[in-house]
């Protein structure tokens, strides 16, 4: 009976855990913008197949209902990733699955040529720059990632960042911990105040040390895919 009550209570604490921590990824990192103008940023994830696969289905999805109420006519959804894992661009894949599945008639427009993290925020700010409120959307630690990029390519767009919404408590509630595992490997490159973790600086322009704004991280190459 107590080894039975304490197997129960193991798993309570990690699904927790899992819970917790995307949670506070979500929450990271974040500026205060303001402002009539919205772009909603969603991150593709290899997709070899014809069709949108599950991730980037749920992707789609988190973008769409990221738009703010009452926005959906001007809201701008910009689609970011190339064909990294051949066959069509993600994001193309991820507009067709939002016109013709999720029926989402705003405007879109489409990034089709990063294969890493580093070129999807490379290769989006000229489609942000004039944006008040950005909201960049993928699994809680690959957006923080991106987040962490942005602020050190353009920390002026950073300031601009609110939250997305790409978590909700219970959502993927049994693979949170993996995710959660997984997130903290991919985010290792990151220094700690990157990583949503105290002493991260206020958005006023200050660099975080050891990352100066334009400063390519180690280990995004092309043809090394951080999706």
């Amino acid at each position: 009976m107590r080894r039975g009550t304490g197997l129960v209570v193991a798993a309570v604490g990690v699904l927790g855990w899992g819970e917790w921590l995307n949670w506070r990824w979500s929450r990271s990192l974040l500026g205060r913008g303001q402002g009539p103008c919205e772009v909603v940023v969603v991150l593709g994830y290899r997709n070899p197949q014809p069709t949108a696969n599950l991730i980037n289905r749920w992707r789609v999805r988190a973008g769409i209902r990221s738009v703010s109420a009452g926005r959906a006519g001007t809201t701008r959804v910009v689609f970011s990733g190339g064909a990294v894992g051949g066959g069509a661009a993600e994001a193309r894949l991820m507009a067709d699955h939002a016109r013709t599945v999720l029926r989402f008639a705003g405007p879109v427009v489409l990034e089709d040529r990063s294969t890493t993290t580093w070129e999807n925020i490379a290769n989006i700010v000229p489609l942000i720059e004039d944006a008040d409120r950005i909201k960049i959307v993928s699994q809680p630690a690959h957006a923080l990632k991106a987040r962490a990029y942005l602020r050190r390519r353009r920390p002026d767009l950073a300031r601009r960042l609110v939250r997305a919404g790409d978590y909700r408590p219970g959502e993927w509630i049994l693979a949170k911990p993996v995710l959660a595992l997984y997130g903290l490997w991919t985010l290792r490159g990151l220094d700690p105040a990157e990583r949503g973790g105290p002493g991260w600086p206020e958005f006023s322009g200050v660099e975080v040390s050891g990352a100066p704004a334009g400063a390519r991280p180690a280990g995004a190459r092309r043809g090394r895919p951080e999706r």
